[in-house]
């Protein structure tokens, strides 16, 4: 077990086997169009995550990679991925799989902006977008394909994903996508790709039963594991507000939404329809709000995610902002707006794991963060059960939060 502070960040990781550390980008022998992208990206040095799992990814091993939000895994198997393949056979080498489709887009830019100068091709395969558009795009050739697990297996039917070439199955969000929503579409498949093809899972939450399942397509793999108390992100202060009743968090939102603007703040509620209703609730009150769920048309949510992530005004959607997003679970998973140091959870999320992707929002790459939690009588078991699951401690509230933000 070997503990690494890089200043910004505090890793402990445990490993089945010794793995070989890598302190510089240049010390993991990669492609040197590959090194020219990365710095292009304005990396200077490669994460605790990154300079672990790197090598034993390249060099073909299956791997098991958790590591808290924000420190690099969409990097680290984007690296790995332009280090593997052959960019002068236009077929797809690596298929990457994520739970949601702003999480495929945004693995897409990276791997995009990384393979800058290596010629890359890399098409987003998702639901809500044109059929006619995916098949047009696999047809002409792409060496890495990141994508939701639906559209995938739809594209792999028809057989214009063509699967022959592929060597390496990325599962980002491993634990999201192996729960039952998607398990079925994942050996689905998995079933389609050559007998010999590496596999390769990523995750802040990893588990136990998620870990368990994975032998079933893993070989031998080598395990970079954080320990379970080391998952919150130090830079993240947590606070709770006691609301006794769910009708008083309306008006304890509002009393914060000068503290909101200061920043870009994310508010996490755990259904659509609540999504809905606080939208209408706000902007009713004269809040200027945006929102977005899994509900919603394709284009308008890629719309809402451009926008909030460049911080411009939303001049197509009437009522909208830039600064404070309402939305589900949908937004918790891997997506990374520098700007955001504030998350809300306006309803505590209903297991241990989405408190912690969620908080992840905030505090990306080492920034400091804060989150802030609405608990009703009936939601202090909950909080009490999510601190001592990650040895931490929520405090209450204090009045000058805003100065932390």
């Amino acid at each position: 077990m070997a503990a690494l502070n890089t200043g910004d960040e505090k890793l402990v990781f445990e490993s089945s086997e010794n793995v070989k550390v890598a302190g510089t980008f240049e010390q993991l022998g990669l492609k040197e169009d590959l090194l020219r992208g990365i710095y292009a990206y304005n990396f200077e040095k490669p994460s605790a995550i990154q300079q672990r799992a790197i090598l034993p990814i390249v060099s073909g091993r299956d791997v098991i990679a958790q590591a808290q939000s924000g420190t690099g895994k969409t990097a680290t198997f984007s690296i790995s991925i332009l280090q593997s393949i052959d960019t002068s056979i236009r077929e797809c080498q690596a298929l990457v799989l994520s739970p949601t489709r702003e999480l495929a887009v945004q693995i897409q830019n990276v791997i995009l902006a990384l393979g800058d100068y290596m010629n890359v091709q890399c098409h987003a395969c998702i639901g809500g977008t044109s059929i006619g558009e995916d098949i047009k795009k696999l047809e002409y050739g792409q060496h890495v394909v990141s994508g939701t697990p639906g559209r995938v297996f739809d594209m792999i039917r028809r057989r214009t994903l063509r699967t022959k070439n592929i060597k390496m199955l990325v599962l980002d969000e491993s634990d999201e996508l192996l729960n039952k929503g998607f398990k079925d579409q994942i050996y689905d498949i998995y079933r389609y790709l050559p007998p010999a093809t590496q596999v390769v899972i990523l995750s802040a939450t990893l588990p136990h039963d998620v870990l368990e399942m994975t032998t079933k397509f893993m070989t031998d793999p080598i395990r970079i594991l954080v320990k379970r108390d080391e998952l919150t992100l130090e830079g993240i202060r947590q606070f709770f507000v006691a609301v006794e009743k769910e009708e008083f968090k309306f008006e304890t939102l509002t009393d914060l939404y000068d503290t909101l603007t200061i920043t870009q703040a994310v508010i996490f509620c755990n259904t659509k329809r609540k999504v809905d209703w606080l939208t209408d609730k706000m902007r009713d009150a004269n809040f200027t709000v945006s929102s977005m769920h899994g509900d919603m048309p394709q284009k308008e949510r890629d719309a809402i995610m451009s926008e909030f992530r460049s911080g411009s005004r939303q001049v197509s959607i009437p009522y909208a902002t830039n600064r404070v997003l309402i939305t589900t679970d949908v937004w918790a998973r891997g997506i990374d707006v520098q700007n955001v140091s504030l998350v809300i959870n306006y309803d505590l999320p209903s297991n241990r794991e989405a408190y912690l992707h969620r908080i992840g929002r905030s505090g990306r790459f080492g920034r400091k963060g804060v989150a802030i939690n609405f608990v009703t009588l009936e939601d202090v078991r909950i909080l009490r059960d999510i601190e001592q699951f990650y040895s931490t401690v929520i405090d209450e509230m204090p009045v000058g939060v805003a100065d932390l933000v």
